[in-house]
């Protein structure tokens, strides 16, 4: 079962900002688009802390081998989380605007 750890909202400019929260962690955070990657395997977005300022994950844009839709898949880093793995998704209730970041327990 996914878990919601973070609420978004897409600004005009393509980034996104919200809260993440898990029951260590409530932090501001804004995902930027990387607009210049100077690698292709460079991070298509940075995940910023918004309070600190600090890098604390980033994201890539991928596609489903299932369905063949573009995703985003995301990568948390945090000394009292350790990694978290994790996937952009819609949020319920239909704006196109809202975004969540669903976690999956790998066990």
């Amino acid at each position: 079962m996914a878990t919601t750890i973070a609420n978004l909202t897409t600004k005009a400019d393509g980034s996104m900002e919200g809260v993440f929260a898990t029951l260590r962690v409530n932090a501001p955070i804004t995902l930027i688009p990387n607009t210049n990657k100077s690698r292709e395997d460079a991070p298509d977005y940075r995940i910023v802390n918004k309070r600190t300022g600090f890098e604390i994950g980033a994201g890539w844009n991928r596609i489903s081998q299932r369905s063949g839709e573009e995703y985003l898949s995301v990568k948390i880093e945090a000394p009292e989380i350790g990694v978290i793995f994790g996937n952009l998704a819609p949020a319920p209730g239909g704006d196109e605007s809202k975004k969540v970041i669903l976690w999956n327990n790998p066990q």
